[in-house]
């Protein structure tokens, strides 16, 4: 143990040694510890940090995730977290400006120490000045210490500064992105509400006018052609009104198809009640059912009309829209069979007396047969299909014997024969004619004239309706997937 002799004691009392830490405060409240180490180096002792990563550190790493993630956020986030980053540098420069204030208290600290020590050195000996001298070598490392942190913290304060600045210049950025994308969201929604208004006025318009209804019809379709330029509004600004906009386009759809069917249906009760009338002051009229499978003969309202052995007679067939007129080449008699031809279609004939016109027409287009389509469905499956029947005419001569034959649809050609005779075998070209008799006979429903070739044709006699009509729905579909022949009647339109 050191002594120290009186005459410094004495001067030691004598002299007053002020308080070095009377007008410092830490920000810490506390002093870091440092230690001696090999060659007097100032050595600081490591604390135990229980806080996890520092704030600039969250920060810089946010930051980089903002940058990774930044096209698949949406804007508003985007802004969002700039400005949580933003208050987070400004909460990390104010740490800074407190750290800077307590390394330049710290500085104020260590040059009274100094001073102190220096004041005690002139007064010590021996043993204790050594001591004192050993302090005053701790008290300037640790102010060079001091020195290399003050310039850490003016680098860092620096790097916090200019994150700042990023973030404010990108926060801005992102506010003003934000407030272009919802104004031109406002525009697009503004759009999209004048665009269904003229919607509703179109729909008043067609409820107004019935007759009109196709034409309006179209025009809305044209609006809801622009509407679904309208389902470019992001989901991201208004995704609940977009959804509603979609509902009320699905309703309007069905409203449109529904007014649509009905007015399709108004427009087919209104021609026939107009051909209805049009029969009336006829002096016609047609007997017979407007069915595929039926007969219709023509015959005079009352006695006093012209007799039809007097009058030149014609059959066409007749668009639903009544644009279409098409001449049945031989149906030129009072009484006519409908063929699978006519079915959909309206059957007029005209009547010639004297010069006059007159003209009387189906009530409605011609009705298919009643489960026909599916027993040609059926029949389809199958490589070809047998029907009985008896030859009427051959060459346009009366057959004379009445045996049954064989006529055989396939689906690349088409057969007649009884037995080991055949009568005719020919494939599906352009010279092949098939319809249905177009002449006055009581079998008419049950006949259909076939020209193989040029030069030969029969007309024959099956034993139902049902059978004739399945026979030539089937060899014109065979025809037509087998060569492209439309099978028609002479001089038809094919």
């Amino acid at each position: 143990m050191t002594k120290i002799s009186p005459e410094i004691e004495e001067n030691m009392q004598g002299e007053v040694i002020f308080p070095v830490s009377a007008d410092v405060s830490f920000a810490s409240d506390g002093f870091p510890k440092y230690k001696l180490g090999p060659d007097n180096q100032i050595m600081e002792e490591p604390k135990e940090d229980n806080k996890g990563p520092s704030l600039k550190e969250v920060v810089e790493q946010e930051t980089m995730q903002l940058s990774d993630q930044h096209k698949r956020l949406s804007v508003r986030d985007l802004a969002c977290k700039f400005d949580k980053n933003l208050t987070a540098a400004a909460k990390l420069a104010e740490e800074a400006k407190l750290r800077e204030v307590a390394s330049l208290e710290g500085h104020v600290l260590l040059k009274k120490l100094r001073d102190a020590l220096e004041s005690l050195r002139g007064r010590m000996a021996g043993r204790n000045k050594e001591d004192v001298e050993k302090a005053i070598s701790m008290v300037e490392a640790l102010a060079v210490k001091l020195t290399q942190n003050e310039g850490e913290l003016i680098q860092e304060k620096f790097e916090v500064k200019k994150l700042a600045n990023f973030l404010k210049q990108a926060s801005e950025d992102a506010k003003k992105l934000v407030n272009q994308e919802k104004s031109f969201a406002c525009a697009e929604i503004e759009s999209a509400r004048a665009v269904v208004q003229r919607i509703g006025e179109a729909l008043d318009e067609e409820e107004r006018d019935a007759q009109n209804s196709k034409n309006q019809a179209a025009d809305v379709e044209e609006l809801v052609e622009e509407v679904q330029e309208a389902r470019r509004i992001k989901l991201l600004h208004q995704p609940s009104k977009v959804m509603d906009m979609e509902h009320e386009l699905r309703a309007l759809r069905n409203q449109i198809r529904e007014k649509s069917i009905v007015s399709v249906k108004l427009q087919k009760e209104l021609a026939k009640s107009k051909r209805a009338e049009q029969n009336k002051s006829a002096p016609y009229v047609l007997d017979g059912s407007e069915t595929l499978g039926s007969s219709l003969q023509l015959k005079p309202r009352s006695d006093g009309s012209p007799p039809l052995s007097k009058c030149s007679v014609q059959w066409y067939r007749v668009s639903s829209e009544g644009s279409q007129h098409e001449v049945i080449s031989g149906a030129d008699k009072t009484f006519y069979a409908p063929e699978p031809f006519d079915v959909g279609r309206v059957l007029q004939v005209d009547i010639v007396s004297n010069g006059q016109k007159v003209s009387v027409t189906t009530s409605g287009p011609i009705e298919p047969a009643a489960g026909l389509a599916s027993h040609v469905e059926n029949l389809l499956r199958k490589s070809s299909f047998e029907f009985s029947v008896v030859i009427s005419q051959m060459n346009g001569q009366d057959h004379a014997s009445h045996s049954v034959h064989v006529f055989n649809v396939g689906k690349m050609r088409i057969k007649l024969c009884r037995g080991w005779i055949t009568k005719a075998r020919e494939i599906y070209s352009m010279s092949m004619l098939l319809c249905g008799v177009r002449t006055n006979s009581n079998t008419a429903a049950k006949s259909l004239f076939w020209q193989p070739r040029k030069g030969l044709s029969f007309v024959l006699t099956f034993n139902s309706e049902r059978d004739r009509n399945a026979a030539i729905m089937l060899a014109r579909k065979y025809a037509y997937d087998c060569n492209g022949v439309i099978l028609a009647g002479p001089e038809d339109q094919a």
